[in-house]
């Protein structure tokens, strides 16, 4: 007999905006990914922990005992006591992508004064192939979810697809967001309809709607995750990059994307609220295009951490948050360093909500 699913037992996925209990991640170290950069790279995350820290719990993941003692003699704040270090290894850290999905449910239960009401967590311990078998090393990150078991004490389901979850975005009612370049990419879950994969995000999602864009932006590895490209800020309010110059690469794909959006209707048969955010225009490694993008905000409780790029496009973008989140703090972050392991801020983050 098949084990109930997630949305069977009344689990979903909340919005990143809802209360977080805590922010994973794993500490950078793998100088393949951040070629001469890994010394910037911790300097980010440490900018990231120091402000994350202030508004919730950090679990950060390293390698080693050593790893934690110098990561630990580098956080000389106060804050610091709300960043706990775990020696669990990984070879990268994309945690968003190989990391837990967490679920929230509601439960209900009598007790002495009468009905009592309470949220259970519990998390998706998705396939990880490293994109598409692109990065064989990588491919061990995908041991992270049930490394992680016996830390969180959470029911953990096993969806038996291949998902990162830097290709999905949640309205937390009852919307999915993603991209077709992506999840319907035989190098993920080949034989897989686009039937089948609805019928997945819907089983372990909570979701009752698949809302799909086209491709991602230019120079992203990750065959268009959607955290490039298009986020929800409210259950009706969608953000979407776009490009301004017809002679960008990203200039066609993002204007299908926001066409698409455009056209969209929420489960109730409504337009969404769309809003334009732009790009920082051409960011290069050795004469290549990287995929940064503004998109790649990760929400906390109280601020909102923006990649930035040096770019005169940076206080644009933060002046549109700062307008979609008026009771968050937008803390832009430069990340022309980290965007060269081909991910920035959201990439590397992955929320627990508060149950």
């Amino acid at each position: 007999m098949s084990r109930p699913t997630p949305a069977a037992l009344g689990y979903a996925m909340p919005a990143e905006w809802q209360s977080h209990a805590a922010t994973w991640l794993s500490w950078p170290k793998d100088p393949l990914t951040w070629p001469d950069r890994v010394p910037q790279a911790e300097a980010i995350f440490l900018r990231m922990i120091e402000v994350l820290a202030e508004q919730e719990t950090v679990n950060l993941l390293v390698n080693d005992e050593a790893t934690r003692d110098q990561v630990r003699a580098r956080m000389p704040w106060p804050q610091a006591r709300n960043v706990q270090v775990h020696v669990i290894p990984t070879v990268d850290a994309w945690i968003r992508d190989y990391g837990p999905n967490f679920l929230l449910a509601r439960e209900d239960r009598r007790g002495p004064g009468g009905p009592l009401a309470h949220t259970a967590l519990a998390y998706n311990a998705w396939g990880f192939n490293a994109w598409g078998g692109k990065y064989e090393t990588l491919m061990r990150d995908a041991a992270i979810p049930r490394a992680l078991a016996p830390v969180l004490r959470v029911p953990v389901f096993e969806p038996g697809l291949v998902l990162e979850c830097g290709s999905i975005d949640v309205n937390g009612e009852g919307v999915v967001m993603t991209t077709e370049q992506c999840l319907l990419n035989p190098n993920r879950n080949p034989g897989r309809s686009r039937a089948d994969i609805e019928r997945a995000l819907r089983d372990f999602l909570g979701v009752s709607d698949v809302l799909w864009l086209g491709e991602g932006v230019a120079g992203d590895d990750t065959d268009g995750h959607i955290d490039d490209i298009a986020r929800f800020v409210s259950p009706r309010t969608i953000v979407t990059a776009v490009e301004d110059d017809p002679a960008d690469p990203n200039h066609k794909p993002l204007q299908d994307n926001l066409r698409r959006l455009e056209l969209s209707r929420d489960p109730a048969g409504r337009r969404y609220q769309v809003v334009k955010l732009p790009m920082p225009g051409p960011v290069l490694a050795d004469g290549e295009p990287l995929p940064a993008s503004y998109a790649n905000f990760y929400v906390a409780n109280g601020v909102v951490l923006l990649p930035v790029y040096e770019h005169a496009n940076d206080e644009r973008a933060a002046t549109i948050l700062r307008g979609l989140f008026p009771d968050r703090r937008v803390v832009p972050i430069v990340c022309t360093d980290l965007i060269w392991g081909m991910g920035a801020i959201h990439c590397v983050t992955q929320q627990q909500p508060k149950a």
